[in-house]
């Protein structure tokens, strides 16, 4: 399984949406895509080994065995008469548009109705699975994003806690859709667009032609995908693109400059 690309484009996806829906200082798109990055890897629930089904030991664990049993049952009665003869547990009804939007109006409505514990939970959640894919690096850079964060909205934290409920939910269905997207370019497809009958199939797997096509862990992922938007992920970091922009401008006006007439 791609774990850590999966993180790495919910991270990207979540710096390249944050101005979009309003989030436009540094330390709100860090923590926003921070977020993002993390439910990027929740579809993999769906699979006892991945790494959202171990994080948090049996209570992941027994999460993962509630959705397997929930998808092969939803698969079990839905299949159209193309389907493939399968348990319909991998790769069904957590990789669907249907699962991404339903769990972000979910964690939108949670937190609303929770207050600032609910808000703080999910964000938690959503780092403990990035910073499990990405490395400890995380934790120390989006933890310092959240103090100042506070810090820039003291006396009013709370209040902006309860301010971005509806943010979440954009961040935790924006990184269920981004995982979704990249299974779709894998081999095996995803059956995103279920229950809209297609060919036949109910939960037909969206998938490019083959030669577009890569397999999870091998060397596409790794030397072209990952790399990649490994310099997305920095590029897209609110500030650095106009700093690198500045840079290679004042390089360029310098060179003329030596050069002259």
């Amino acid at each position: 399984m791609m774990g850590r690309t999966h993180a790495l484009t919910g991270w990207c996806a979540g710096l390249a949406v944050a101005p979009l829906v309003g989030v436009n200082t540094l330390a709100q798109a860090v923590v926003f895509a921070a977020t993002t990055a993390g439910y990027a890897l929740l579809p993999d629930l769906d699979h006892p080994g991945a790494r959202a089904s171990t994080l948090l030991g049996p209570l992941t664990g027994g999460l993962s065995w509630l959705l397997r049993k929930a998808s092969a049952g939803l698969y079990a009665v839905t299949k159209g008469p193309r389907d493939e003869d399968c348990t319909g547990t991998h790769r069904h009804l957590s990789h669907t548009l249907l699962f991404a939007v339903a769990l972000g109006a979910a964690a939108a409505a949670g937190t609303e109705a929770g207050g600032p514990w609910a808000v703080a939970g999910v964000v938690l959640l959503g780092l403990l699975l990035a910073e499990d894919a990405l490395g400890d690096w995380l934790l120390p850079v989006a933890g310092g994003a959240v103090v100042w964060w506070v810090y820039e909205n003291n006396p009013g934290a709370l209040g902006q806690l309860d301010a971005v409920t509806g943010l979440l939910g954009i961040a935790v269905g924006l990184g269920c859709f981004t995982h979704c997207l990249g299974d779709a370019l894998t081999e095996s497809g995803c059956p995103f667009l279920f229950p809209l009958p297609i060919a036949g199939e109910t939960w037909y797997e969206l998938r490019p032609p083959s030669l577009l096509r890569f397999r999870t862990g091998k060397g596409v992922e790794n030397g072209l995908v990952f790399p990649v938007f490994s310099v997305l992920a920095v590029v897209l970091v609110p500030g650095v693109w106009p700093a690198l922009a500045g840079l290679v401008t004042d390089l360029l006006d310098g060179a003329t400059v030596e050069a002259g007439p």
